[in-house]
């Protein structure tokens, strides 16, 4: 029964916080909120209610800001995460996704491979950066700080 309620039951992006994407990014994104949906692992801490949640994400004034309800919708928190120290991380990202979409295209298998290790490599530091900007605010685990990693992309693009 646990596993049900320590868990993100809906995440709802804010489109005004979208940027505007090439289609390999909305792919992504895409990919993201439907592995989100599928299997995630997502704690309130200091709250009574035990999930599942809902997660809108947003983006305003250069925080990244997760409003958490109930099943219901019903509000539980509201939190806003300063952009500032993973602004150089996620450009480093989204540079890196460019190059692994343009060796796709010309590069070697063996290149193709060593860019996509250096791409996993900093989508897990990033993610792990994310859990511990939250880590006094919500738990989650690395696949669902991966994702959601992935979503912050996508809003930080326009922003």
């Amino acid at each position: 029964m646990s596993e049900t309620r320590h868990r993100l039951d809906e995440i709802v992006l804010d489109e005004q916080s979208l940027a505007p994407a090439s289609a390999n990014a909305e792919h992504e994104r895409r990919i993201a909120l439907f592995d989100l949906n599928e299997s995630n692992s997502f704690t309130v801490l200091g709250s009574e209610e035990r999930g599942p949640y809902f997660l809108r994400l947003s983006h305003s004034d250069g925080r990244l800001v997760f409003e958490v309800g109930d099943a219901a919708r019903a509000p539980l928190c509201v939190h806003q995460l300063p952009m500032a120290n993973l602004r150089k991380t996620i450009k480093d990202y989204l540079l890196i996704c460019e190059s692994y979409q343009g060796a796709i295209r010309a590069a070697t298998p063996s290149q193709i491979e060593a860019i996509d290790m250096g791409r996993r490599g900093l989508h897990n530091e990033a993610a792990e950066m994310l859990m511990e900007a939250l880590a006094a605010h919500f738990t989650f685990d690395l696949e669902t700080a991966r994702r959601l990693f992935t979503l912050v992309c996508a809003m930080h693009v326009r922003s």
